[in-house]
């Protein structure tokens, strides 16, 4: 079985993410967040946002429409080069993305002709308008960026940032994907996390903070948790250029199983040049120059792009935590070790047995006192170390169980998910020792 497969299986089992319209037979490329994968993709927007506005005096935050006028894509090349190529099988009419071809012999039915490859515009189509035949055709738009760039002048215009400054955002985007799949890797409706960070139009200053952002950018992933060695930089050659970079790395996570899985795109960093805001200026007629008040110029800025999938991070999350262990009993446990910053519940809380009020009683209270602080989850139900799996699986960092020593005691165990280590804490110290060790 491979990783993606063990992955998706856990993450059904556990609530994390569900395959969409499952009941009418689903619907490829489309996914559902389940209670505990919702959580997980809450935790890593909002680390993204604590580290690239909250804690940033040169980034504000921004939040752009999905739909926009279908001129913003004309303007921004998508209706002529946002493609893939495509190619078909003869015999069984399967469309296929040519990269993703490692076999000449079609993967549904095993023939060896296909079509010669064609262009397929990747922009999802749909239409406004109450009237049949007066409808505007317009589309859900295939990546965040534009919004922000078309309001570069409002943004300025609104607030007190100077070059060099920087836009974030988190949204969804959407993409008609000729062969969704990878799981979540490749889905047609996804989220993602986004900064675009303008400089001044000096080859020299605007490549300094292109290398800033890739080495920001690698090292966010590895502040919460991600292997070092399952990380990489990419360099994209001038042929593989998007149409509006300069230059291109994509920051990579390698999967590793028994099927050799290899690379995979998880963020990509590109030096856009002035392509966004020179094509919004001719399009829109409309100036979106900077004035420089030390220089006293004007000119269109350079852009510096980080752009990261929330759905790809969630699943390269549940990846590179994902563990398979014989315990000290000759058990095989599976255990996700995810950063507690990360994990959708930081403490479980159990009452010994459900059928002794008095441990149900302490044990509510304190999951009451630590809801406040954390998210925490209740299980009352089943024998104690069936209760430890189900928390290991979800990736819980710690388990309080209140027993009958905790009647007399006033203390509670503590149990470790990654050591499985025990230990006895007041309940008095509960808080503190739990902001300490979920740093």
């Amino acid at each position: 079985m491979s990783i993606f497969e063990k992955i998706s299986s856990l993450a059904k089992r556990r609530g994390f993410i569900y395959p969409g319209s499952e009941i009418y037979g689903g619907l490829a490329g489309t996914w559902d967040y389940g209670p505990l994968g919702v959580e997980l993709k809450r935790n890593i927007k909002n680390e993204f946002w604590k580290k690239m506005v909250q804690e940033r005096s040169d980034v504000v935050g921004f939040d752009a429409s999905i739909i926009m006028s279908p001129k913003v894509w004309e303007a921004s090349g998508h209706l002529e080069s946002f493609s893939d190529p495509l190619v078909e099988c003869k015999k069984c009419h399967s469309r296929f993305r040519v990269d993703e071809l490692v076999e000449k012999k079609c993967a549904k039915c095993g023939a060896e002709t296909w079509t010669e490859p064609k262009q397929f515009n990747l922009m999802v189509e749909t239409y406004l308008g109450v009237v049949e035949g007066e409808k505007t055709k317009t589309y859900l738009r295939g990546e965040i960026t534009q919004g922000v760039h078309v309001n570069f002048k409002n943004i300025m215009d609104s607030t007190r940032v100077k070059l060099p400054f920087g836009v974030a955002q988190i949204g969804k985007a959407f993409r008609n994907e000729i062969t969704p799949g990878g799981f979540t890797f490749r889905s047609r409706e996804f989220e993602q996390m986004e900064l675009q960070f303008y400089t001044k139009p000096d080859d020299t200053e605007s490549t300094k903070w292109f290398e800033y952002w890739k080495e920001e950018r690698i090292k966010w992933y590895q502040l919460l948790g991600m292997k070092k060695e399952n990380l990489r930089f990419k360099e994209h050659a001038k042929d593989e250029l998007a149409h509006y970079a300069r230059a291109a790395f994509d920051i990579e996570y390698g999967v590793w199983d028994e099927n050799g899985t290899g690379w995979k795109e998880m963020e990509g960093i590109h030096h856009r040049g002035d392509f966004d805001v020179k094509q919004h200026q001719e399009f829109s007629k409309q100036e979106m120059t900077y004035f420089d008040e030390e220089t006293k110029e004007r000119y269109l800025p350079h852009i510096i792009e980080t752009s990261g999938g929330v759905d790809r991070a969630t699943l390269f999350f549940l990846i590179d935590s994902y563990e398979e262990e014989e315990t000290e009993k000759g058990e095989m446990r599976t255990v996700l070790k995810l950063h507690p910053k990360l994990a959708p519940y930081k403490v479980a809380v159990f009452p010994l047995l459900a059928n002794k009020p008095e441990l149900t009683k302490l044990a509510q209270s304190i999951y009451d006192d630590l809801k406040s602080e954390w998210m925490v989850a209740w299980d009352n139900r089943g024998n104690i170390g069936k209760r430890y799996r189900a928390q290991d699986e979800a990736g819980t960092p710690f388990c309080i169980t209140v027993d009958f020593d905790s009647l007399e005691n006033k203390d509670v165990t503590i149990r470790n998910r990654d050591t499985m280590t025990q230990e006895r804490v007041k309940i008095g110290e509960l808080k503190n020792y739990l902001a300490e060790k979920l740093k």
